[in-house]
């Protein structure tokens, strides 16, 4: 029985001593760079109404939904994600004058993946959200935030990946494919697989220049050039204006001294179905997926009655800590840390020194003497970097 309570259920998993020391010391850094650009945190419950991440808003699909009831019956759901969250509490606590608003956060979610994917069900994320701002210079604003952040953990070989959802809405609106087709349609552009789109598309009755521009979708990824061999398949003017508004960002990333960090995908597609504009993933070695995602969501506020533009972004944080850890980058999370090693007649100047230091800003531990205990292999292993000896015993 105590083997087995001791174990976590799948999916979810305890973090401590160094690694968890390391992961607030990169949630502080991601922080700080939110907080310098403006942003102000806000925190909002860690359970919601269903309704909140319902089919509706565009969230993950509700069988992946940890979903259980209150006494009064109502259905409460573990959030997926944070976003649905903070448009709900903008629309309730802030009016037009104070828009634009900016907001970060961070918090752990909760998505049922299938034990069979392997993936953590439980994740932490650190994201941002400006809310009331609908310009190209507030998507590119979170595009910087996402930059300058990565570049502040001490990453430098990373890539935000930026696409725009009206490029291929647009196509599919005007091919007029049933549901089933589209999300078909859609595994395959999103698996970058030409042959399974020609296919799928080959005995239908649609223009052959959607054709065509579908076909294309997969391998329209890389640079700044990208944008120029897409107009070919601009065949509808949202497709354009789509091209337009990332050339634009480019620019201003530019502006930002940026530019080198970002490719475009004009085949990029989300699970959440409330992105809106240009969406865009960061990427970087050492993990499979993206380390952060984000982009514009200008109808998710009308769900909650308060219309407005609204962009923003997350870090999946513990995909950056695997990337950071087998990237093998150094991270400064060790504070000066000193030990103190005293006998119990010595309990009281023991805790005199202790406060003495803690007052400098000095992280001290306290350990009464054992016999036979070997200080030195514990603080190696606890991050301590000084043992002082009580009476005389010496200073190491």
């Amino acid at each position: 029985m105590y083997r087995q309570i001791l174990h976590t259920p799948e999916g979810v998993r305890d973090i401590y001593n160094g690694e968890c020391r390391r992961k607030n010391h990169v949630q502080n850094t991601l922080h700080q760079i939110l907080h310098s650009y403006g942003y102000e945190d806000i925190q909002t419950p860690t359970f919601e109404f269903f309704d909140v991440f319902s089919r509706e808003i565009g969230t993950v699909p509700s069988r992946e939904l940890y979903k259980f009831f209150d006494r009064e019956g109502n259905t409460l759901v573990l959030r997926p994600d944070i976003t649905p969250s903070i448009a709900r509490a903008v629309a309730k606590y802030f009016t037009e004058e104070d828009m634009p608003v900016r907001l970060c956060y961070v918090g752990n979610t909760f998505i049922n993946n299938s034990d069979f994917q392997g993936r953590l069900k439980e994740t932490t994320q650190l994201g941002a959200e400006m809310i009331g701002d609908g310009s190209v210079e507030a998507d590119a604003e979170m595009i910087a935030m996402v930059v300058e952040s990565l570049l502040k953990t001490g990453l430098t070989d990373f890539q935000v990946s930026i696409g725009h959802v009206d490029f291929f809405r647009s196509l599919l609106r005007e091919s007029r494919l049933d549901e089933e087709m589209e999300a078909e349609l859609l595994e395959f552009i999103s698996n970058k697989n030409i042959y399974g789109v020609r296919e799928l598309l080959e005995p239908l009755q649609i223009a052959a220049g959607l054709k065509e521009a579908f076909a294309a979708l997969p391998d329209l990824f890389g640079s700044v050039e990208v944008l120029e061999r897409a107009e070919a398949c601009a065949v509808t003017e949202d497709a354009t204006r789509a091209l337009e508004r990332l050339r634009r960002i480019y620019e201003l990333a530019a502006c930002y001294g940026y530019e080198k960090y970002i490719t475009f995908d004009l085949g990029v597609v989300s699970k959440y179905k409330y992105y809106t504009g240009i969406i865009f993933q960061a990427y970087t070695y050492g993990t499979g997926e993206a380390i952060a995602k984000g982009g514009r969501y200008d109808a998710l506020m009308d769900h909650f009655g308060r219309p407005a533009p609204a962009t923003g972004f997350v870090f999946m944080v513990d995909r950056l800590m695997n990337a950071l850890t087998r990237q093998k980058i150094q991270l400064n999370a060790e504070s000066a840390k000193i030990m103190i090693v005293y006998r119990a007649s010595q309990s009281g100047q023991a805790i005199r020194r202790a406060m003495e230091l803690r007052k400098k800003g000095v992280t001290v531990e306290l350990m009464p003497e054992r016999i036979g205990k070997d200080y030195e292999s514990y603080a190696g292993k606890n991050g301590i970097g000084e043992i002082i000896y009580m009476e005389g015993q010496g200073t190491v």
